[in-house]
């Protein structure tokens, strides 16, 4: 008899980690995700948070929040189908749609449920989805728990999407499903073609704006703001934990459309309603978003500053667009022991390692905050650049 857990017993990639001292999972922050935070009882520079507004410290959302657990309490006890909707999840909803330029929003209790939810729901036996080899896990996981055909092109890769939308099964519903920026990689999805493709096909579009909210757009409404192609595209995912500083997300577009979502959405009806304090700290969140321009202008000051930077020093970041900015360094064991190093040295970065890219492709992630100053650039550049040439990287 096969024991289910023997795949338990041969995992041993964590503890080799480990024992090489090379671990760089499960971090302990002692503080807010502001762009220095305490570890080990020391000031790290904070290259590896989505904050990218520098909102979750923000002392209107802080207020906010904790003006919603006095009124509301910690939780709400029930699913939003239920007895879960309070005012303010109503309130927050409008709020999106208004800002989002939508007909309609419903917000779920974690952005990767939004995409499970979404997707699965609308996904039939007669449906195709198309999705993006880079897609983040949530859209791939939310294809696969509904009963469509899953096709997959090369990343960015227009002619491969509109070869697969050809060759897809006659009478299938179609649905393109892409990120609007690419969480590892940092660069941005083809949406304008994307769009075009998807009208001479008679598919739908869905954008996953988790890392386009707040940063990209005049308006920070995302990728497809910032392509002017928001008229094209069916459906807006967004989530809070990236520039709105919560916890949760939201789908955003018909009204006719977020009501078949919003009646069956699993991972929504099945669930717990956001907390009230998430849903408070959101709504100031968003207030600060939009009466703050400048954050995003500081944020992109910042991003280029460093997208200049980082390749003087000999780095290799590939053709990021976004407050994203990946340097490349070959071999899972370098990004593991870049990522260590650099914390002994002050600073925290993420290592992306296989599979979440392909074999001898591993990145040090980078992120930046319009809240980093140059001095906290400066210090990570020095940091970086020191452990960058111990370990081989750039010389």
């Amino acid at each position: 008899m096969t024991d289910l857990f023997d795949k338990v017993a041969s995992y041993d990639r964590a503890q080799s980690l480990r024992d090489h001292a090379i671990y760089p999972y499960y971090r302990v922050v002692s503080s807010g995700q502001d762009p220095v935070v305490m570890m080990n009882g020391r000031p790290v520079v904070m290259l590896g948070s989505n904050n990218y507004l520098g909102l979750s410290s923000h002392p209107e959302v802080k207020a906010a929040a904790a003006a919603a657990l006095e009124k509301y309490g910690t939780g709400c006890a029930g699913s939003r189908l239920l007895n879960g909707t309070l005012d303010i999840h109503v309130e927050l909803e409008e709020r999106l749609a208004r800002y989002m330029r939508r007909e309609a929003v419903l917000t779920f209790a974690t952005g990767f449920q939004v995409n499970l939810g979404v997707l699965s729901c609308l996904l039939g036996r007669h449906d195709c989805v198309f999705l993006d080899s880079l897609d983040h896990a949530c859209l791939i996981d939310g294809a696969r728990l509904g009963f469509g055909k899953i096709l997959k092109f090369r990343h960015n890769d227009m002619r491969d999407l509109a070869k697969k939308l050809t060759n897809a099964p006659a009478g299938y519903g179609k649905l393109i499903a892409v990120d609007g920026v690419y969480s590892m990689e940092g660069d941005l999805a083809d949406l304008p073609r994307i769009v075009e493709l998807a009208h001479e096909h008679g598919a739908r579009v869905m954008v996953d704006e988790a890392h386009g909210l707040g940063v990209l757009g005049t308006n920070g409404r995302g990728a497809c703001e910032h392509f002017g192609v928001e008229s094209g595209v069916d459906l807006v995912m967004g989530t809070f934990s990236k520039s709105l500083a919560a916890v949760g997300g939201f789908v955003a577009g018909k009204r006719e459309v977020i009501d078949y979502i919003k009646h069956n959405a699993r991972s929504a009806i099945f669930s717990a309603a956001p907390a009230p304090p998430v849903i408070g700290a959101a709504l100031a969140a968003l207030t600060v978003l939009e009466r703050e321009p400048e954050r995003r202008k500081h944020l992109w000051e910042n991003v280029d500053y460093m997208k200049r930077q980082l390749p003087a020093l000999g780095f290799e970041i590939g053709n990021p667009d976004s407050p994203v900015i990946p340097i490349m360094v070959g071999e899972d064991a370098i990004a593991y022991e870049m990522a260590v190093r650099l914390q002994d040295e002050g600073v925290f970065a993420n290592p992306v390692v296989s599979p979440a890219v392909p074999p001898n492709a591993a990145m040090i992630r980078t992120s930046y905050m319009a809240t980093h100053t140059r001095a906290h650039l400066d210090t990570a550049l020095d940091a970086l650049a020191n452990v960058g040439r111990q370990l081989g990287v750039i010389r």
